[in-house]
């Protein structure tokens, strides 16, 4: 008996160290907690540059959100996830409003977001940098590189820059308003998006 209890206390003992130790070796294995990059929405800004019959006319969206993955060290694994309620989009005045929702334009009630995930991310220095990556909007994707720039001030950054979209390869404008004469081609698009949880660059 006195054999057998100590065979019996020695498995528990056992048994008891590997259950303590497992934990431990789960907690040194696990990586070092990133901080939560949030988009500060209220400092950010979409706007986009249209020009019927030669005469700019100016529009933003007023909803839209990053999902964003960043390490200044390592730029080139960045990831991005862009949104852009497409049915937020406005010109100033309801009556365009309300024409940009319909079919011929963003078709916002068939295909309510338009959508940009990144594919690649070039450093260039200085605070620069270049975001390779998909653009989808009314069912059309297309490949779209965008140039960005970066600043730092009080823990918030903010990524500036803009591209040219163009509106025909995305159906945006389609039927008669396909006419380049009365709508450019070409949408100047810019952003400035604000990040709170971003390492010093």
């Amino acid at each position: 008996m006195k054999t057998l209890s100590t065979t019996l206390l020695a498995l528990a003992s056992a048994a008891v160290m590997a259950l303590t130790a497992t934990p431990s070796s789960a907690a040194q294995a696990k990586p070092a907690t990133v901080p939560a990059v949030t988009l500060l929405a209220a400092q950010s800004e979409l706007g986009f540059i249209s020009k019927q019959m030669g005469v700019p006319v100016d529009g933003k969206f007023k909803r839209f959100d990053a999902q964003l993955s960043f390490d200044p060290k390592k730029p080139e694994t960045a990831k991005v996830a862009f949104t852009i309620e497409l049915a937020s989009a406005t010109l100033g005045a309801p009556e365009f409003d309300a024409e940009l929702l319909k079919a011929p334009w963003f078709d916002a009630k068939r295909v309510p977001q338009a959508q940009f995930l990144s594919t690649a991310v070039k450093a260039l220095g200085g605070g620069r940098y270049e975001i390779a990556g998909k653009l989808s909007i009314k069912g059309q994707v297309r490949d779209i590189t965008v140039p960005i720039a970066l600043a730092q001030a009080g823990g918030t950054t903010t990524a500036s820059g803009g591209f040219v979209l163009k509106r025909l390869e995305f159906k945006i404008g389609d039927g008669e308003w396909a006419d380049t004469s009365m709508v450019a081609n070409d949408v100047q698009v810019k952003f400035k998006l604000a990040f709170s949880g971003i390492a010093p660059l």
